[in-house]
């Protein structure tokens, strides 16, 4: 028995356990024992509590509800990471490539790889690279056939990102996450919120360069474009963003 009086103890690393049956599950992690497996896709886990958290994402039980909006998440970790996203109005991290601030440090690290141009994540089939590791699994799965589709328990409709499957649900209960600082609208996600928000502004943040008109809205702007340059097919308004 350790000074802490830990009598079992893990043979590989040292580390020390309470119980039997808590070094038996931590022993899985040197010998990659997975005797959980589930039964509606090809996903294995060494302990059976993480198979009963996985199990979620097929039946669509979200034990864990936002009391600001309601909305649902199979783990406890998962919440308090969109709380600290949606709900917090607290940014205390700051890029210090353009200054903007955000929640967490993981949503600047991400950040910082559009400046720096990093694509940390590589793909194991094929040359292809990410900034992103939900674009890497994304990819393994769309091209490669390696992970799990997430399925909607409302309709059943499969995604390859469980952001996207979480803003597809959002829309089936209404849960708008996302709330205007101008007005009492609230929206499914943040691209929609900051299209709204320039309704109170008097930015136009795109310019036709055949005539020198300004737009606010994109597709405001893609419109007049369209008619105005002769080019019913034009899509690319990089270049045409004035501030």
């Amino acid at each position: 028995m350790d000074v802490h009086g830990s009598k079992y103890k893990c043979t590989e690393c040292g580390k020390c356990f309470q119980s039997n049956h808590t070094l038996t599950e931590h022993m899985r992690v040197h010998s990659g024992e997975k005797p959980y497996e589930c039964y509606l896709c090809d996903k294995a886990f060494s302990q059976s509590r993480s198979l009963n958290r996985h199990m979620r994402v097929h039946t669509g039980d979200r034990p864990y509800k936002c009391s600001l909006c309601n909305e649902g998440f199979t783990q406890s970790c998962s919440l308090q990471r969109h709380k600290q996203r949606f709900h917090s109005i607290s940014r205390p991290y700051q890029c210090s490539y353009c200054g903007k601030l955000f929640n967490t440090d993981d949503e600047l690290k991400c950040h910082v790889r559009i400046h720096t141009g990093a694509k940390p994540y590589s793909c194991r089939h094929c040359s292809y690279c990410f900034a992103r590791l939900d674009k890497l699994k994304s990819h393994m799965l769309k091209s490669h056939n390696e992970g799990t589709w997430l399925t909607c328990h409302i309709c059943q409709k499969e995604f390859s990102e469980s952001g996207s499957l979480s803003v597809h649900i959002r829309r089936h209960v209404g849960v708008k996450p996302y709330v205007c600082c101008e007005c009492p609208k609230t929206f499914c996600t943040s691209t929609e919120l900051k299209s709204h928000i320039l309704i109170h502004s008097h930015v136009k943040r795109f310019c036709c360069g055949w005539c020198g008109k300004s737009f606010r809205h994109k597709v405001t702007f893609v419109s007049h474009f369209k008619k105005c340059s002769g080019n019913p097919e034009f899509t690319d308004i990089g270049e045409f963003i004035s501030v």
